[in-house]
Order: C-alpha cells, then sequence, then structure tokens
C-alpha cells in the first residue's frame, strides 16, 4: 500500500517556516494590517502565514517581500526550513600553501598554512567574489595591481577577487581566506 499523500499544509510544513514573516514584521515595527495596507495582501492570510498555518503563493510572496525592501527570491530563501547545513573539509595544494576548504553556494572558506617563502602567484580564477585575507599567525604579503599590503597576526584585507593577486609568506604563517559572492546586480 502506496504512503499517504500529506495534506498541503504538512506537505509544506516540514520545507518552508513562513513564521519569519512576523520576525520581519516585528523587526520593522509594522502591525498586520499596516503591512496589509502596504502589499495589498489581506490580514488573514498574513496571519496565517505568520502562524505557518498555509503557505504563500509567488504573488504574495513578491507583494510581502517588497514591504520589507527584499525579492520574493530572498524572501522564500528565509523561509527555507533549514537549520544548518553541515559538510566536511576537503584539502588541497596551491604552490607551496597547504589548505583546508569548505565551500558552500555563497561563501567559501580556506584555512591556508604556509612555509616562510612559499607563494602563490597565479591563484585561480574567481567568479565574481569579494575576497577577504585574515591572518591569524605570521606574516603574508598580499600584491594586487595597484596596492600591495604587508599583513601581520590579526590583520586582514578585503579586495575584489577578479583582480589579479599574489600571496607570499614572509614567515610560517596560518590565515583564512574568504571568498563570498557578490550580490546580482540585475
Amino acid at each position: 500500500m502506496p504512503p499517504p499523500i500529506p495534506s498541503p499544509d504538512a506537505s509544506f510544513s516540514g520545507m518552508y517556516d513562513f513564521r519569519v514573516l512576523r520576525q520581519l514584521r516585528k523587526r520593522e515595527g509594522l502591525s498586520i494590517a499596516e503591512v496589509s495596507r502596504q502589499s495589498g495582501v489581506s490580514p488573514a492570510v498574513i496571519s496565517k502565514l505568520e502562524r505557518n498555518q498555509t503557505v504563500a503563493e509567488l504573488e504574495t510572496l513578491f507583494r510581502l517581500a517588497r514591504v520589507f525592501g527584499m525579492t520574493a527570491t530572498d524572501l522564500l530563501s528565509l523561509t527555507e526550513n533549514r537549520i544548518s547545513h553541515k559538510k566536511t573539509a576537503g584539502e588541497r595544494k596551491s604552490g607551496a600553501f597547504t589548505f583546508s576548504e569548505i565551500q558552500y553556494d555563497n561563501v567559501r572558506c580556506l584555512y591556508g598554512q604556509a612555509p616562510k617563502g612559499a607563494e602563490v602567484s597565479r591563484p585561480e580564477i574567481h567568479h565574481d567574489d569579494y575576497e577577504v585575507c585574515w591572518v591569524l599567525q605570521g606574516e603574508v604579503v598580499l600584491s594586487l595591481p595597484e596596492q600591495t599590503y604587508e599583513l601581520k597576526t590579526g590583520e586582514a584585507v578585503q579586495f575584489d577577487a577578479i583582480l589579479h593577486h599574489t600571496y607570499k609568506a614572509l614567515a610560517d604563517s596560518e590565515l583564512i581566506i574568504l571568498h563570498l559572492r557578490k550580490a546580482k546586480r540585475f
């Protein structure tokens, strides 16, 4: 016998949690009536969504998202009922640098170690990312087309990763490099 087909409320309650709407509304200091007036969505629908008793249609998401200054996609992402996402680090080498790496959709995190004199003069090509380099221990020189930074323990720099850049360890070093996806421009 096949398993029973879940009701719409049950099938979506595990995937989406629309209670985030209440948090957004409270953060903005708005009442349900004010959100209704600004969005054109009925107070009853907003109330049911806030209690996670119904799911929103795409047009409803679009209207509500605009009240909070976001896209429907952003709002839907907030409602996804994913508490956490565990991954295991991978290992890789780039030049004499050794990295442990974790990657998610919007961020790539690399914990690197480099002996004195190690250099990465041709890092892999990046997408449209920002890069942050934070030196945990040691001293690293970061060279960009128009700037050079000597980063010591506890110092960090952020730059546009599409620029050609080179890292050189002036001492045995440990660092964290983050690649942060830029928001879409269009």
